[in-house]
């Protein structure tokens, strides 16, 4: 007994010791971060050391177990006495607070009902929210795929009317198929190279949307025909410019157009050349018209196969003219004003006059006794003049009156 006295000493001094490092870290907590860790540190040193020691010396239970009654019956005294004159503690309010893992168990989180759709969204988390419209998949109209294709974009920009493409469901699908960079970017450089502006770009593909479906090399070997039939690159931007799909007819389809004028007109190779030039359209449009109004002006009016000629090389859209406005202006010009057809041969720009408008002039010239046509006359009215002067430029030199005596006049027809 008298040796386990002092030890007995030791270890009350030890159990202070430890009390009083946990009553420190407790009253601490709130304090600075550095200082609580470091004081913990220090006194677990010091528990840890102590420990050790006992656990060699000691090998009593029944006192250990008394002694831990003890004091947790002092404790539990203390506890009662701080909490009726203190407030909690942020850890013992983090303690009382319940949980949704204290109060269900894992197996009951499942029967949660889910969040409710119509749940209030704050004004800040509302403005948070990204809303991407779907891609509908199909539609009769190319608008609602713009702002997901950045090549629809790209042609939108380039002036391409969409409304006008979309009417052909083959075209349209195919552009959203397309990549702006890989298949469309090329065909822009190569009419550009041909010498098509930025602002001619948008109104050619919208005609000739269906170049994109056209191999490079192909557009590239049809220009190189015309080349090599003498045609010079302003020529081949003038004729792409003015019909769009001439890149689009192969090279035999080409070939046979040429030779075809040339035959039926009896053109040499540069006055076929320079035809097509002024009308490219002559090489894309339908040959049954053509063929029709050539037999109109030999066997319906009365020309002589030199004199068509002549006239169409002057006046190249004379071959695709309407019909009924042919023979129309015609009979007007030469059974009313009984002008000649070797005077019609060298003025066919009547042929591109309406015929209520040739008609209008004439009688005004008739009321004001000036009507004369023939240039071997004197005081003649030239038939190009007649046809293509404005009404202030016909009243002022050819009529010698004034717009207004024009306009009363025509309110007495």
């Amino acid at each position: 007994m008298a040796l386990l006295a002092p030890q007995l000493s030791r270890w009350f001094n030890s159990v202070k010791l430890c009390s009083f490092v946990k009553a420190t870290q407790v009253t601490k907590h709130s304090a600075r971060p550095g200082t609580a860790l470091v004081a913990s540190f220090s006194a677990q040193a010091l528990v840890s050391s102590d420990t050790c020691f006992l656990q060699g010396k000691i090998k009593t239970h029944r006192t250990l177990l008394s002694w831990n009654s003890f004091q947790s019956a002092n404790t539990n005294r203390k506890k009662s006495s701080a909490e009726s004159t203190r407030l909690p503690s942020v850890s013992e309010q983090q303690e009382k607070t319940p949980t949704l893992e204290s109060e269900l168990p894992l197996e009951e989180l499942d029967d949660l009902p889910p969040l409710s759709p119509l749940q209030p969204v704050s004004e800040e988390k509302a403005i948070q929210i990204a809303a991407h419209a779907l891609l509908p998949l199909s539609s009769f109209t190319l608008a609602d795929y713009v702002d997901h294709s950045k090549t629809l974009q790209k042609l939108v920009q380039l002036g391409v009317d969409l409304s006008k493409i979309e009417k052909h469901p083959d075209v349209a699908n195919l552009l959203l198929r397309l990549d702006f960079e890989k298949d469309i970017k090329q065909i822009l450089l190569f009419l550009k190279d041909l010498g098509l502006e930025d602002n001619q770009l948008g109104p050619f593909l919208t005609k000739n949307y269906a170049i994109f479906s056209e191999d490079l090399e192909n557009l590239k070997t049809r220009v190189a025909y015309l080349q090599s039939k003498n045609f010079s690159k302003t020529d081949i931007a003038r004729m792409v410019k003015n019909a769009p799909f001439l890149l689009s007819f192969s090279v035999e389809r080409l070939d046979n157009r040429l030779g075809f004028f040339q035959k039926e007109l009896e053109l040499n190779v540069k006055k076929t050349r320079d035809l097509v030039v002024r009308l490219p359209r002559l090489l894309t449009g339908s040959l049954e018209p053509v063929k029709e109004n050539i037999k109109v002006y030999h066997l319906e009016l009365g020309f002589k196969h030199n004199e068509i000629q002549h006239m169409v090389i002057k006046i190249p859209k004379m071959l695709t003219a309407n019909k009924r406005k042919l023979t129309e202006t015609f009979d007007y010009v030469h059974n009313v004003m009984h002008i000649p057809h070797h005077i019609i041969v060298k003025f066919p720009q009547v042929f591109n006059t309406r015929v209520f408008k040739i008609k209008e002039r004439h009688l005004f010239l008739v009321y004001l006794g000036k009507a004369q046509y023939d240039p071997a006359k004197p005081n003649y009215v030239s038939l190009e003049k007649f046809a293509s002067f404005p009404d202030e430029v016909f009243c002022k030199e050819i009529a010698k009156a004034s717009v207004n005596d024009f306009e009363k006049f025509l309110k007495t027809l």
